[in-house]
């Protein structure tokens, strides 16, 4: 939605390839023509885009990782051809792989911030509330740490306290990472989030949002952590009010 409404703001037109049960119908009030696909439907990609006329597009919003092991991309030969392809199944090489098909194509991937760069904040503390020494200690140590699982490909999260490692982001997702986090103490912990070491921009940028802070609330964490420049903060400004309100510190290194 974000990315659909600065990009008609500039000028464009923007033709939409919703995937079901992941993409929101509300899309479709900010978007100029709107498609739904079932993710079996992969193949129907270039042709809705060269009926359109369309060369360029984007990577916005999100599938559910476990769908990977869903019966529809079984029974799906075109995303069977790509996974069968590729060495493993981390996130750079499932994408990658999506990217060279789309170029085969003639597609171009754009870069996923193109025309929302005002939405990756800059190096600052965002919050009221400034982080104690002792957050701050577990603030660097949450990101160098964040960063060597980043650069596996494994995960973008890591949960520390006291300099305890909570929990490693894997396929579950972060919103899963602070609920467990939360589980395995009584609050108080410190959530980093970044970026690869040599992130593709196209595809997978770490993102956090309203719905991460309230979770966060709810594990009762004490800091979020974003990488600065390279995360997409969505619904920021809600966010920060209801993190402010309830004593969250989040900051952007």
């Amino acid at each position: 939605m974000l990315f659909s409404e600065s990009a008609r703001k500039k000028g464009f037109s923007v033709v939409a390839v919703a995937i079901r049960h992941d993409t929101s119908p509300a899309l479709a009030g900010y978007v100029d023509k709107m498609y739904w696909l079932n993710l079996r439907d992969f193949d129907r990609l270039a042709d809705i885009f060269r009926k359109e006329g369309i060369t360029k597009v984007v990577m916005a919003g999100q599938i559910s990782p476990w769908r990977l092991f869903s019966k529809e991309v079984a029974d799906s030969p075109a995303l069977q051809h790509i996974l069968m392809s590729i060495k493993d199944k981390r996130a750079d090489s499932v994408f990658g792989a999506i990217a060279d098909r789309l170029k085969e194509k003639g597609l171009e991937l754009l870069d996923s911030t193109t025309f929302i760069n005002e939405h990756l904040p800059e190096k600052g503390v965002l919050t009221v509330n400034n982080p104690a020494w002792f957050v701050e200690e577990d603030i660097h140590f949450a990101f160098t740490l964040a960063k060597q699982i980043a650069a596996l490909d494994i995960g973008q999260s890591v949960a520390v306290k006291e300099k305890a490692i909570l929990a490693v982001e894997a396929l579950e997702g972060t919103d899963n990472l602070i609920k467990r986090s939360g589980k395995l103490c009584r609050g108080g912990f410190t959530l980093a989030k970044v970026s690869k070491p040599k992130q593709d921009m196209r595809f997978d940028i770490p993102v956090v949002g309203l719905n991460t802070v309230r979770n966060l609330i709810k594990a009762k964490a004490k800091c979020l952590a974003i990488e600065a420049g390279k995360t997409l903060f969505i619904d920021r400004q809600k966010a920060l009010e209801l993190a402010d309100k309830q004593g969250l510190i989040i900051t952007a290194v």
